[in-house]
């Protein structure tokens, strides 16, 4: 998936894995690489505070509650209603692109090199497309249960209905540019973000080299 893109702008790297692969920890290495993440999960839990809450109310009567969204509540509105699903969507998925625009902006007006976009359901929803490259972070089965059944609440019914909903991780390894395998310690994984990160330091050069002047 890796694409021809100008150096003038960030690298757009997306990250994604299945549910229990260590995605948000890895999301907290490159981070602490110093590069700009954006965590889709995090701005739909903001918008769900703010502007997104009176969009839902007069959407779904009853699901917010002092001006904020009751996830609860409008899970049970929600869930097993493709058609209530899709109405939803259609009032989040435009708040969450215009937060990712304006990250991408003001990433690029501070002169980011790489950026890095945090989207669970990255190749669910097709959202491969806006990116240079694609992260996935992947572990082996028992790995990704287990920590699966960390969670709270987390029951043999919803493991298998979440898993469902997602693409399968080995077909989402064979689209991916780069992989991290979370299944080692903390200190593996950020040694291949950092690895990640100097694969993407040569394709910019590349770039720049490309875009240049012809001898």
């Amino acid at each position: 998936m890796l694409t021809h893109m100008s150096a003038q702008r960030p690298f757009v790297l997306c990250l994604t894995g299945s549910l229990g692969m260590g995605k948000s920890r890895t999301a907290k290495f490159f981070a602490e690489e110093g590069v700009p993440v954006h965590d889709s999960d995090a701005v739909v839990h903001a918008l769900y505070e703010s502007e997104a809450a009176p969009l839902i109310e007069r959407a779904f009567p009853g699901t917010t509650a002092g001006g904020k969204v009751d996830r609860n509540k409008l899970a049970a509105t929600v869930v097993g209603d493709p058609a209530a699903l899709g109405r939803l969507e259609a009032i989040v998925h435009p708040l969450v692109a215009t937060a990712r625009e304006k990250f991408l902006a003001e990433a690029q007006a501070r002169g980011a090199p790489v950026v890095v976009l945090d989207v669970p359901l990255l190749f669910e929803t097709g959202a491969e497309r806006g990116c240079d490259a694609v992260v996935v972070v992947s572990a082996p089965p028992e790995v990704q249960r287990r920590r699966a059944f960390e969670r709270p609440g987390m029951t043999e019914e919803k493991f298998a209905a979440l898993v469902a909903k997602q693409v399968p991780d080995a077909e989402k390894r064979r689209q991916a540019d780069f992989i991290v395998d979370s299944s080692q310690s903390f200190e593996h994984a950020h040694a291949q973000v950092r690895d990640i990160l100097r694969g993407v330091a040569k394709i910019r050069e590349d770039a720049a080299d490309s875009d240049g002047p012809a001898a």
